[in-house]
């Protein structure tokens, strides 16, 4: 089949293309490169040994995404399905800038449906996150949780979620699939791709690397008195290449299916901050200086998934340990250059 990509070259994209392409599928990738470099691209062929197609363009403008999907009839690929990961992702930025955030994630979205409506392309995969669920919710989180974002990112997530559902009831043979993930972290084994921000990093495994690295004092613990076992916060830590394999996963299904359902893709395991710095700095013998600040407005103590559903109906069950996400993070950051990847 042949998977269109936007947002492609990203960090979590790059890996779905590298795992979309060892299972047999060819990667179409639509990538403006704001978050991302164009060198992933000779990565991703380097991993796969594979050839794949890349078009800088930005998802919102109608008339480049419909050229894209012309070359594929005019190549003898017609594009099968979508996996839909472009848009803007930083929680603070959102804050600061919201209009810029629902004009890029909404905007992009929709154009993406009415491209893929006149080209009588049925199957959407999309890129949607925990933010979408409510504070009030108890932990695990459930897909039929509460919904209710605390920032513009979460809410820019969560009306594409809802325009993605109105489509699907709209276009009864369309397959929508929403992907909320939990904490992606980690890189590919070869330390070839990964998550390398431009500029100051938002999460914290990033953060946490390049201060191993030297590029950063000491990291910042966002306050130690919460009611955990540690008193610092607790996410749903995932390994990227779990990830990227839940979306296969997501195609597979979309294939078979018509109509529109949401999955969490996580582990089901809670980790702290604390647990998560002790973790990096035990299996890659480095020295990782931190301090404790006041607690983040907006951030909750405890935030995992029940990831039950994805393995049920999905077959879907994340395989990589803690380890694996701290060793494999540590190896991208030793072999790579701030300037050259994302």
């Amino acid at each position: 089949m042949t998977i269109l990509v936007t947002g492609g070259a990203g960090y979590i994209g790059s890996h779905t293309c590298v795992e979309l392409m060892k299972n047999g599928h060819f990667v179409v990738i639509v990538d403006n490169l704001v978050n991302s470099s164009w060198e992933v691209n000779k990565k991703i062929s380097e991993i796969t040994g594979k050839s794949h197609y890349f078009y800088k363009d930005d998802v919102r403008d109608e008339k480049a995404l419909e050229e894209v999907f012309e070359d594929m009839i005019e190549e003898g690929k017609k594009i099968d399905a979508v996996i839909h990961f472009a848009g803007l992702k930083a929680v603070g930025e959102s804050v600061d800038f919201p209009t810029k955030y629902y004009d890029n994630n909404l905007n992009s979205t929709i154009t993406l449906l009415k491209v893929m409506k006149k080209f009588n392309v049925t199957k959407i995969i999309f890129s949607s996150s925990a933010t979408v669920y409510s504070a009030e919710n108890h932990m695990p989180l459930k897909e039929d949780g509460k919904l209710g974002a605390v920032n513009p990112y979460g809410w820019s997530k969560l009306m594409c979620e809802k325009i993605l559902e109105d489509a699907a009831v709209a276009e009864e043979d369309w397959s929508v699939v929403l992907l909320r993930y939990f904490n992606p972290v980690g890189a590919h084994e070869s330390g070839l791709i990964g998550e390398n921000p431009k500029g100051l990093p938002n999460n914290l495994v990033p953060f946490i690397s390049q201060t191993a690295k030297g590029m950063y004092k000491e990291v910042k613990i966002f306050g130690d008195d919460y009611d955990t076992k540690d008193g610092t916060g607790i996410r749903d830590y995932i390994h990227v290449v779990d990830l990227a394999k839940g979306h296969v996963k997501a195609i597979d299904y979309a294939f078979k299916n018509i109509g529109c359902e949401v999955f969490n893709l996580g582990t089901g395991n809670g980790v702290s901050v604390l647990e998560m710095i002790n973790t990096f700095i035990s299996v890659n013998e480095v020295d990782i200086p931190y301090s404790v600040t006041p607690r983040r407005a907006g951030d909750n103590a405890v935030s995992y998934a029940d990831p039950s559903k994805a393995f049920e109906v999905l077959g879907f069950t994340a395989e990589k340990t803690l380890a694996d996400m701290c060793r494999d993070t540590w190896r991208f950051q030793m072999s790579t250059s701030l300037q050259t990847e994302n």
